[in-house]
């Protein structure tokens, strides 16, 4: 399998779906986009075995790959739509017996990764934010700036509740498997989803109940990869889904779109397309 299908427990929330259960999932046929992008699903500068299917979320996705050369494409949705369909309401917990109300907002500050650091100033984006948000706010790092005292610090100081999801994994350690179900829990807490960039984290808000806003400084990936057009592109193609305030039944149809919902395949199919067709709960490793 290749190791980019692990990220955010991915390969785990398919595997569930799939009715393979919880443990770990079966080496899938393809490789499967891993975060939303405005190029062909795949991240670039990672090694890809020719003729190997590519597994996208959307039809807008799907053509630009074919664009770009790639002919062995399919689409089947965004992980995290078949995450909400697995768990369409959490049932109230022990210590909270009844329903969470939304509250406040979640954050995201833009991230980086190992291979490529953010430059940005952090205070000018939390004043920002204390200017902008009129309830409780729940800043949410990146695993990579999270792991940044002095940068985990400065959001704690300034008042905010500061957390972080998990380890995205790498080379196929480490990975967090309920990754995408604590962003999922977290996200149906809050009443508003935003960042500095439009990002998965701000479609799954948006699939998840939130009202949407993406603003401030969009800081600056080292080495950025310009091929697609990059943040510029970003703000002509998708104004809409930018600044304080967006109207929200334009965000869920945009949100529905992009994450491929109505591409959401039922389980026999997905099995199909991942290569799992003939396995059962019992023929997945521990």
């Amino acid at each position: 399998m290749h190791h980019a299908n692990h990220f955010y427990g991915h390969a785990h929330v398919l595997a569930r779906w799939c009715g393979l259960g919880d443990r770990h999932p079966p080496r899938i046929n393809g490789y499967v986009q891993h975060g939303w992008n405005i190029g062909d699903g795949l991240a670039p500068g990672h090694p890809y075995a020719e003729r190997t299917p590519s597994l996208l979320w959307s039809e807008q996705t799907r053509r630009r790959a074919w664009a770009v050369g790639r002919r062995n494409v399919v689409v089947i949705g965004a992980p995290f739509t078949y995450l909400l369909a697995l768990r369409p309401e959490d049932p109230p917990q022990p210590e909270e017996p009844e329903p969470v109300t939304r509250e406040g907002t979640i954050w995201y500050p833009f991230h980086g990764w190992e291979g490529q650091h953010v430059r940005g100033d952090h205070r000018e984006l939390i004043a920002r934010i204390r200017d902008t948000e009129p309830g409780p706010v729940t800043v949410c790092l990146y695993w990579h700036e999270y792991g940044m005292r002095r940068v985990r610090r400065l959001y704690e100081r300034a008042g905010f509740r500061v957390i972080c999801h998990g380890y995205r994994g790498h080379w196929w350690r480490d990975t967090d498997p309920l990754f995408l179900d604590k962003q999922l829990t977290e996200l149906r807490r809050h009443k508003r989803v935003a960042s500095n960039r439009l990002t998965s984290a701000i479609f799954y808000g948006i699939a998840a109940g939130c009202e949407p806003a993406v603003y401030g400084d969009p800081m600056v990936l080292a080495d950025e990869d310009p091929t697609f057009g990059g943040t510029a592109r970003i703000r002509r193609q998708w104004p809409e889904l930018h600044g304080e305030s967006v109207d929200l039944p334009t965000a869920i149809e945009i949100a529905r779109a992009e994450l491929g919902t109505d591409h959401r395949c039922a389980p026999a199919e997905l099995r199909e397309l991942l290569g799992w067709a003939h396995l059962q709960e019992n023929d997945v490793d521990d």
